[in-house]
């Protein structure tokens, strides 16, 4: 059997830790801050604590940066001369062109190692919806599945991966164009916590509008007691990921863990990483689990 690299992006938020422990390698984004550019590696180089500390300034100026094709012909070169397949998981195509860069760094890279198998796939995932289909993945590696095999599961179940977000800080979304200015100030107002999805075309949709955060830990609960596989006797794993916020995730997280009693371990709570919190601000929480197939 070939020897394969499980390979992601950084922006499946998971710590440091899990994707050494389960040999799961990434690809660090960037992120720009008031004009210096950073990796967003797992807040290494900033914390977490720093960065949303930084994003509460409202002349904060934040950008971010994909993965380009250079940097993953590099990225991935290694690997190759060392005689390993690679298996990359990248960000959702609906939610940045990382997909598009990886498919012409494959392109190039085919050329130069046609003996060895480059498979890139759009996870049609974010935050650690992503992290928890690559923690999947690990395992089914570990139990013997080979590289083809592994593709051809993901490419069939990336579609149960479900992703339900809130947030009560709406600064972000209004200036991402998410949600307009009048619509964002009035919500705000009413204490108003959009509820978001990953549809099937792995772009983030508004589902409805709830007043309070704590009706809306409550809906993400519902949602997850309607989706889930196999319903309250769900027994997969379950992340939920924070921005800033993480009172907020853990009565979400001990909702759960009374509610569900066959999960396969308590609720993970990860940081929301610096790319996908340089869009959402502080005060997002999001869930994620193993369910129903995602609709348009």
């Amino acid at each position: 059997m070939n020897k394969y690299i499980l390979s992601c992006c950084s922006t499946f938020d998971l710590p440091k830790e899990h994707f050494e422990e389960n040999d799961i390698r990434y690809i660090c984004f960037h992120y720009y801050l008031n004009g210096k550019q950073y990796p967003d590696d797992l807040g290494q180089t900033m914390s977490f604590e720093e960065f949303y500390e930084a994003l509460k300034d409202k002349n904060v100026d934040v950008k971010t940066s994909q993965v380009n094709s250079d940097e993953f012909i590099q990225y991935f070169t290694p690997f190759l001369e060392n005689g390993n397949d690679v298996l990359h998981l990248c960000m959702s195509s609906g939610l940045s062109g990382a997909y598009n860069s990886a498919l012409m760094a494959q392109k190039e890279l085919q050329k130069k190692f046609p003996e060895r198998k480059i498979y890139i796939v759009d996870s049609l995932a974010g935050s650690s919806g992503g992290g928890l289909i690559m923690d999947k993945l690990a395992k089914l590696r570990d139990s013997g599945m080979n590289i083809d095999e592994i593709h051809e599961w993901i490419k069939e179940n990336k579609i149960k991966m479900n992703h339900w977000f809130f947030s009560m800080d709406l600064t972000f979304f209004i200036r991402g164009g998410r949600i307009s200015k009048t619509a964002g100030l009035i919500g705000t107002m009413l204490k108003i916590c959009p509820i978001l999805n990953v549809n099937a075309e792995g772009k983030l949709v508004p589902i409805l509008k709830v007043r309070t955060k704590e009706k809306a830990i409550d809906e993400m609960l519902a949602k997850m007691e309607q989706n889930a596989e196999g319903g309250l006797d769900y027994s997969g794993k379950c992340f939920i990921s924070n921005s800033a916020c993480y009172e907020d995730a853990k009565k979400l997280a001990d909702k759960i863990n009374e509610k569900f009693k066959n999960l396969e371990e308590k609720v993970k709570i990860n940081n929301i990483g610096t790319t996908i919190g340089s869009h959402t601000g502080p005060g997002t929480v999001a869930l994620f689990f193993w369910g129903n197939k995602r609709i348009d």
